[in-house]
C-alpha cells in the first residue's frame, strides 16, 4: 500500500514553478515591447528635434543649429519610466554631406537635406530558468530639414 499524502504538495510546487516562469516571461516580453516602442518614438522625436534646428533656424532653445550632441541630449532627456539613459546610444547623421551640400558644410544641415537619427538600447532580459540575455533594440528615423 502506497501513501500519497505528499504528492499534492509536489504537484503544486511543479505547477507553480511553471506558471511563475510563464508569468515572468510574459512580463519580460511586455517590457521588451515597451522598450521597442520607446526606441522608435525616441528616434522620431530626435529627428523632429533636428529638422527644425537646421542651419537656417533662429531663436530656438536647446541648440540652434542642432549638433549631434544636442540631439543626443534631447533624446536621452525624454525620461520615460523604467528607461535607463545610460543603456541608450543616439547617433545623428546628415547623409548629404561634403560637396553635395549646397553651400558645402559639415554637417550638411541645410533646409531640404536629410537628417537621420538612430537610437539603440541594450535591454536586459531575465526569464527564470533561462540564461540572461542582452538584446539590442534599434530604431531609425530619417526626415527632411525644414529650417
Amino acid at each position: 500500500m502506497f501513501r500519497e499524502e505528499g504528492s499534492a504538495a509536489i504537484e503544486t510546487a511543479l505547477a507553480a514553478s511553471v506558471l511563475m516562469a510563464m508569468m515572468f516571461g510574459i512580463i519580460q516580453y511586455s517590457f521588451a515591447h515597451y522598450v521597442y516602442h520607446y526606441v522608435a518614438y525616441a528616434a522620431r522625436e530626435g529627428a523632429r528635434f533636428a529638422i527644425v534646428r537646421g542651419s537656417a533656424c533662429s531663436g530656438l532653445p536647446n541648440g540652434c543649429p542642432a549638433s549631434a550632441t544636442d540631439v543626443q541630449n534631447y533624446v536621452k532627456g525624454l525620461a520615460f519610466p523604467d528607461i535607463y539613459p545610460g543603456a541608450m546610444t543616439v547617433t545623428t547623421t546628415w547623409p548629404n554631406g561634403g560637396s553635395i551640400c549646397a553651400p558645402s558644410s559639415n554637417p550638411c544641415n541645410n533646409p531640404g537635406n536629410l537628417v537621420q537619427v538612430t537610437v539603440t538600447y541594450r535591454l536586459n532580459l531575465a526569464v527564470p530558468f533561462l540564461s540572461t540575455r542582452t538584446p539590442t533594440v534599434r530604431a531609425s528615423s530619417e526626415m527632411v530639414i525644414s529650417q
